[in-house]
């Protein structure tokens, strides 16, 4: 008769038979690849269970990203509102001291200046070449695009039309090197000459005289000499001034107030002396008959 509390194998034993298992499926494992299905399998049997592990806090995040994205269009609409009724007062201001000041053209006897025409236009690629500095926009000759047109953003002058196809135009940037425009400091009208450097955050004025009354942080704008930019344009604003009489001219560079280096929607301009005549789209009729300065 076998006793009820008959004694196993000593704990020792059995830890020398564990040990000697683990090395032995290590061993398989590690040069035969030979537990890969079980991991396969296990993986997939606990799956669901991480899954419901992480839930919790997934959907706590989810909740605090949709309440904090909710608060902040709450926000950015709040703001837009605001800023809109601003601009609202001042398109109501512009509009008196436009009708203002050509009554007092024509007290004077002086030509009243007509609105030019605009379009606004994609940049659909950027000219690979490191040595000029040109876009290609998704408006050419079938929308009445012509060469020399001169071409903004919503901070200031970007460029002018440097050559047009049938449904594309190449822009030449205010940047490169061979572009050269004719400005006034709105401060005190001095006309300068400013360069392209080929850097696109920065413009050179050209034979500049040490005494010449300019100042860093000059407004320059464009002078409408040359026929090919309307005046009164915002251009760029002057960064530094070296007055060194070991030169034969002041070295004064200023940076452009468009983003030259991300711009992405343009805005072309016909001034009211051209020529030619804006071709609108269908959805863009209505936009393209109103009117800028």
């Amino acid at each position: 008769m076998k006793s009820l509390f008959e004694r196993g194998p000593t704990l020792l034993t059995r830890l020398v038979l564990a040990l000697s298992c683990a090395l032995t499926l290590m061993f398989l494992d590690h040069r035969l690849n030979a537990m890969q299905p079980v991991r396969s399998f296990m993986s997939t049997l606990i799956a669901p269970v991480q899954y419901l592990a992480v839930l919790p806090e997934q959907v706590m995040d989810r909740i605090v990203y949709l309440a904090t994205t909710r608060t902040m269009l709450r926000n950015e609409n709040k703001l837009l509102k605001q800023e809109l009724e601003e601009l609202q007062m001042a398109v109501q201001r512009l509009n008196f001291l436009e009708n203002e000041n050509d009554r007092l053209r024509q007290l004077l006897g002086s030509d009243v200046r007509e609105a030019s025409r605009r379009m606004a236009a994609e940049v659909v690629a950027v000219a690979t070449d490191p040595f000029s500095h040109q876009l290609v926009i998704n408006k050419g000759l079938a929308n009445g695009v012509y060469e020399g047109q001169p071409v903004l953003d919503n901070r200031g002058v970007v460029g002018q039309v440097m050559s047009v196809g049938r449904g594309t135009a190449r822009v030449l940037l205010i940047a490169d090197q061979s572009h050269a425009i004719s400005l006034r400091a709105e401060r005190n009208d001095i006309r300068v000459l400013a360069k392209g450097t080929g850097d696109l955050q920065q413009l050179e004025l050209q034979f500049i005289p040490h005494s010449t009354d300019l100042e860093v942080g000059d407004k320059l704008v464009s002078s409408g000499l040359g026929g090919i930019y309307p005046e009164g344009y915002p251009v760029a604003e002057i960064i530094s001034i070296d007055r060194n009489e070991r030169l034969q001219y002041a070295r004064v560079l200023a940076r452009p107030y468009a983003q030259l280096d991300r711009v992405r929607t343009l805005l072309l301009l016909w001034p009211a002396d051209a020529t030619e005549q804006p071709v609108y789209d269908t959805e863009e009729e209505t936009a393209g008959n109103d009117n800028v300065d």
